[in-house]
């Protein structure tokens, strides 16, 4: 059973997480790291790696469909924002290699990706939403609205762009750009990370608890076993259309306001691995679909905090590549070598 990891980055906790999934089954398997760049760090914990155009190339699926086919991959793991939609566009094509591709409809990767279309779906579907309105919009009612507001591309992704507005001059600013304003939503944030089966139903949701973020992505989380959080969460990807596999909900909870959704992520979000050590093993249920449970799961564990914290790989320019050595911590004195 090999798997491939899409866009591998800097996912080296996921791809750890998926070798302790092969574990778990007793399978003989490789995980293999695709990235557009020599330089991801997750090449240095995969077993075998292939280099590919960037998603926005056209040659991005040939090449990923040749590196399906020549490491004999039975499931490949998309990872970024940016390639959900080329991939799902092309999922016959893919999996024709015989690769599975657990990955949500053009749909539903459309809804989530456009944060009009989120909150406008969330709304029409009764879901608990943030206010939204354009940048002129907003200024038409300035003196009816909440400072401070929040500020965000409308296509924008790992909360890049994103930044308050506190006054009119700062929101007359954002004129003219492709930007949506919101109402801030009160409360604390969790991440409720859900598994859909084959059927597109919610089987699983795991509220995360965002305790510290950096750049965009959870740095301290704890899971929660909240019953109103699991609920909406399983509620929302129930109602949309063709979930398939991991996903992510955005939920900011306040003990008077109650719960807002202000955002969809049909992927493993970044923080998975709380989710993954707590017992919600997503990854073990994608490589082996008759593991996966038929009725809803919450038997994973409650109140596990996650710490995550900084380390590096070292490389030599041109170094010949030694299968014995592994990639290493910063605090070695090892270095890790490869071509």
């Amino acid at each position: 059973m090999n798997v491939l990891i899409s866009s591998a980055g800097r996912r080296v906790g996921l791809l750890e997480c998926f070798r302790s999934a092969l574990g778990a089954l007793d399978a003989n398997g490789k995980i293999i790291a695709a990235a557009a760049s020599d330089t991801a760090p997750a090449l240095h914990f995969a077993d075998e790696t292939c280099t590919v155009p960037r998603c926005d190339n056209p040659q991005f699926i040939p090449a990923l469909v040749e590196a399906c086919a020549a490491h004999h991959v039975d499931a490949i793991v998309p990872t970024i924002d940016t390639e959900l939609a080329v991939l799902a566009a092309h999922r016959d094509e893919l999996q024709s290699t015989g690769a599975a591709l657990w990955l949500s409809s053009c749909e539903t990767i459309e809804i989530s990706a456009d944060k009009r279309e989120t909150n406008r779906w969330l709304h029409n579907n009764g879901f608990p939403a943030v206010s939204q309105f354009t940048p002129f919009e907003a200024l038409e009612q300035v003196s009816a609205l909440p400072f401070p507001l929040i500020a965000k591309p409308a296509r924008g992704s790992a909360s890049v762009g994103v930044k308050r507005i506190h006054n009119r001059a700062e929101l007359e600013a954002c004129l003219n750009r492709d930007l949506v304003i919101e109402t801030l939503a009160p409360g604390v944030e969790y991440t409720v990370h859900v598994w859909a089966g084959a059927k597109g139903r919610a089987l699983c949701a795991v509220p995360c608890r965002r305790l510290e973020v950096r750049a965009g992505e959870v740095s301290k989380g704890r899971t929660e076993k909240h019953d109103g959080l699991m609920q909406l969460a399983s509620e929302v990807v129930d109602a949309l259309p063709g979930c398939r596999g991991p996903l992510n909900v955005q939920i900011f909870l306040d003990p008077t306001a109650g719960m807002r959704v202000i955002e969809i992520n049909p992927r493993f979000g970044g923080g998975y691995p709380l989710a993954d050590r707590a017992g919600a093993r997503f990854t073990k249920w994608m490589i082996d679909p008759s593991a996966s449970p038929i009725h809803y799961y919450d038997g994973w564990v409650d109140g596990l905090t996650m710490l995550r914290y900084d380390s590096a790989v070292y490389t030599l320019p041109d170094a010949p590549s030694n299968p014995d050595t592994k990639a290493v911590h910063a605090s070695s004195d090892l270095l890790r070598t490869r071509s």
